[in-house]
């Protein structure tokens, strides 16, 4: 078994449309600079359905009924009827329907594609965004700071959750996302100024 590298951990970040459109990019990659964490890759995409059905594919199952799960008990919570507002109450079949909404708001405008390494990047990033609903995101987050969307109006509304951006979840995620968003060209290697004074 190889030991794993924290000091050089990779992640994918993605500055979703909302973030793009609400000129967010600046301020996101700032935050993540500044703890130490190093841009190594980044690009601005428009991405087609086929790419998207890659990011979100389908055929994770087990995650799909966790989405449904989550999205039934936001119901309960709200006393609201999940079949009156989707049509069923399966939770596969739910967890399919926002995965599609997911799909379809990726691919609905630009998004900024980065790839991000330093010390445990998987977990001080996602830490660092805080909760994906924004409505149970802390302050001081990315996502508690500039979104306070709800499943509640999203699901009303028959679309995705608009939480500003994307971070790889696990190691294995952010292996699989690396290699669909980034060319091994497009990836650099360089050392920042404060590296030897943060890390050595």
């Amino acid at each position: 078994m190889t030991k794993q590298d924290f000091a050089h951990e990779k992640t994918v970040v993605l500055v979703k449309t909302d973030g793009v459109r609400r000129g967010l990019i600046g301020e996101i990659l700032q935050r993540f600079e500044k703890v130490g964490l190093k841009i190594v890759a980044l690009k601005m995409v428009w991405v087609d359905k086929d790419m998207v059905a890659k990011h979100y594919p389908d055929s994770r199952t087990e995650l799909l009924e966790g989405i449904g799960k989550k999205t039934l008990a936001t119901y309960e919570k709200y006393g609201r009827d999940p079949k009156e507002e989707l049509g069923t109450m399966v939770p596969l079949e739910i967890g399919r329907m926002v995965n599609k909404w997911n799909m379809e708001f990726l691919s609905s405008g630009p998004v900024v594609a980065v790839l991000i390494q330093g010390l445990h990047a998987i977990d001080n990033v996602r830490m660092m965004a805080g909760h994906t609903l924004p409505t149970f995101a802390e302050p001081g987050t990315i996502r508690g700071d500039y979104s306070i969307d709800s499943p509640v109006l999203a699901n009303e509304r028959k679309r995705t959750v608009r939480n500003v951006m994307h971070a790889s979840g696990n190691l294995e995620e952010a292996k699989y996302e690396e290699e669909l968003w980034f060319k091994k060209e497009e990836i650099y290697d360089y050392k920042r100024s404060d590296e030897e004074i943060m890390f050595e």
